[in-house]
């Protein structure tokens, strides 16, 4: 699986280039990097973020065509289903069904996550995120199941919210009202920015200089694009990053109903 996601990101890496768009390996993708020069041994999974303008023009790009066999996906269309509130590049030579509450049929992939401002003072970025994590923690437990290494509480927050009529808590109205939030504030032209539909949450928030201009990572046999200042950036997220976790929490993040890494998911 690694190989397939490899594959995925040295061809997103080559279009980014050849487009002129920047991005930058995030999240524990960026702490293979750093500490394995590639994947963290355990892991299943790539994480890559882009500044909302070049994230917006990517999407443009892309939108219904398959090149080779990569096929990029939002997860939040006009369908009635709101998956994620970021985008996927799928291998469409693969095929996977994730254990989610809402199963779709897909292949391998790596996780696009738009990168925004949220403001220019610590209380501005108290009070934005505060509002939005409020709708994403509604909209991401109304997506995900209950796992037993959760704790008790979290799963009980997810069944209830799943039992709420889609009148209430309509999917597609709350990531509406959160895309108008992540959007207020431009990449670019703000202090404090992040990846903010992330699961560390306020943690991935940091001063933009510590993304400043994308630098090049030694990531198995290639090398893409990361933050520029690594050490602040995953100390900000993970705290003690080049530590090891116990043996058993090494553990990769997704649990599939079906991995076939030799079968198309269009056929």
């Amino acid at each position: 699986m690694q190989s397939k996601i490899l594959g995925i990101l040295k061809w997103f890496h080559s279009f980014c280039v050849d487009n002129d768009l920047r991005y930058y390996i995030i999240g524990g993708t960026l702490i293979g990097a750093v500490r394995h020069q590639g994947f963290i041994p355990w892991d299943d999974d790539i994480d890559v973020g882009m500044p909302r303008k070049d994230y917006d023009r990517f999407l443009e790009i892309t939108k219904g065509k398959i090149f080779d066999h990569f096929k990029v996906e939002e997860n939040c269309d006009s369908s009635d289903v709101c998956y994620h509130l970021f985008t996927k590049v799928y291998d469409t030579n693969t095929t996977v069904i994730e254990k989610t509450r809402n199963q779709i049929k897909r292949g391998v992939w790596i996780d696009v996550f738009p990168l925004d401002g949220i403001g220019n003072t610590k209380d501005e970025v108290y009070k934005n995120y505060n509002k939005l994590s409020r709708l994403e923690k509604i909209l991401y437990t109304r997506q995900c199941i209950p796992r037993k290494e959760r704790v008790w509480y979290k799963n009980l927050a997810i069944r209830i919210s799943q039992l709420l009529p889609n009148f209430l808590f309509n999917d597609m109205e709350l990531a509406r009202r959160i895309n108008l939030l992540l959007r207020k504030y431009d990449f670019d032209n703000s202090k404090y920015v992040g990846n903010l539909v992330g699961s560390y949450f306020e943690k991935e928030i940091v001063e933009k200089s510590v993304f400043g201009v994308p630098k090049l990572y030694k990531f198995e046999d290639t090398e893409v694009y990361g933050v520029y200042d690594y050490d602040a950036y995953l100390k900000n997220v993970y705290g003690n990053y080049m530590k090891l976790p116990p043996i058993e929490k090494r553990l990769a993040n997704h649990d599939f109903i079906l991995l076939d890494l030799n079968k198309s998911y269009l056929d």
